[in-house]
């Protein structure tokens, strides 16, 4: 795979985002990701997932560059694939931990909060969802995702802001659980996916889906209507010039994403 690195050991699975200097998603990414987890949990050799990026950075979220120049075909079949993506993390069966290496936002972060677990590396890091500011209309499936963890009020705030929060700001928010020196972060989301490997499997994914189900149904309901608005919303004037005044911030030396 062109985006990602896999690795096994003890049953135990590894998946490194690996694209670029801060692992931007693109439709390659995402398909490729569906294809590796979707793999994993139908593989009874494995018990449990691990997904991390690189130094610095979990993911920096969408490739704006690069969607930005899809035609209408090539942007639609993204956000289909990325919402399926969302759905499969959303109704993984096995433990899956994030090991957040640095900066998540908006789509890195949408990784991170399909997890049971997430260990966020200290540092000058953000994680959160930006999307409204940049013109995209956030899904309700992404919402009750945002509010499982973070309760119905304070998800609906922040969204509404798109605010982006500290490694700090976030575990006392609740939308990380654990703060890890950066050369550990691996080892810690290890130590804490091992307490779930060690529990029965059956009962542990069953309970998981339980807790799950309504989050696995908003995931996997039609999201039709939602993504119409997104797709007219993506072409919009208005939404053209914000990305395009984005996209020149991203590629200036000093943008930190």
């Amino acid at each position: 795979m062109n985006t990602i690195q896999v690795t096994i050991k003890d049953r135990l699975a590894v998946i490194a985002l690996n694209r670029g200097k801060s692992n931007p998603m693109n439709a390659e990414m995402v398909k490729e990701l569906h294809t590796l987890v979707h793999s994993i949990d139908n593989d009874d050799n494995i018990g449990g997932l691990i997904i991390t990026g690189k130094e610095n950075f979990f993911s920096a979220g969408l490739d704006l560059i690069e969607l930005y120049d899809y035609n209408e075909e090539q942007i639609t079949a993204f956000w289909t694939d990325f919402l399926a993506l969302q759905a499969k993390l959303v109704s993984f069966k096995k433990p899956m931990v994030a090991a957040i290496s640095g900066h998540s936002p908006a789509g890195g972060c949408v990784i991170a909060i399909c997890c049971d677990y997430r260990v966020m590396a200290q540092g000058k890091y953000i994680i959160g969802l930006n999307e409204i500011p940049v013109g995209i209309i956030v899904p309700d499936s992404i919402f009750h995702l945002y509010s499982f963890w973070l309760g119905q009020r304070k998800a609906y705030q922040l969204l509404m802001e798109g605010k982006l929060l500290s490694v700090d700001e976030a575990l006392q928010a609740g939308l990380i659980d654990e703060i890890s020196n950066p050369e550990s972060v691996i080892s810690t989301a290890e130590k804490q996916i091992r307490k779930y490997m060690q529990l029965n499997p059956v009962t542990w994914s069953q309970s998981k889906l339980n807790l799950r189900k309504h989050l696995i149904a908003a995931t996997n309901a039609d999201q039709t209507e939602t993504l119409n608005q997104m797709i007219k919303q993506w072409w919009a004037p208005e939404t053209r010039k914000a990305l395009d005044m984005i996209i020149q911030n991203l590629k200036t030396p000093r943008s930190p994403l």
